[in-house]
């Protein structure tokens, strides 16, 4: 039988693995679950109806907009959710 390493239901093959350090509570890797991690917020994110947008800017406006999410208590993402939406209104009138 080989062994697969997203199997939780054969936690004997896992045994013989010692590594140094903080002792292991998942018999994952820290890249599979950083992975299994990752689609699990996907699969959230579109659940919610959300899409993901990159978006480059320089430093002098990325932290004018962390000022300004903080001042309104909220988060930059929404801020420039609602700041692209404001235009959009104001384009479409």
């Amino acid at each position: 039988m080989a062994k697969e390493q997203t199997d939780r239901t054969t936690p004997d093959l896992f045994a013989d693995e010692r590594r140094p350090g903080r002792p292991k509570t998942n018999p994952l890797t820290r890249d599979e679950q950083l992975r299994i991690n990752k689609r699990n917020q996907l699969k959230r994110d579109k659940v919610r109806g959300l899409r993901r947008v990159e978006l480059k800017m320089n430093h002098e406006a990325v932290d004018a907009l962390n000022s300004l999410a903080e001042q309104r208590n909220m988060s930059r993402s929404e801020l420039i959710e609602e700041m692209i939406l404001a235009q959009l209104q104001v384009t479409d009138a």
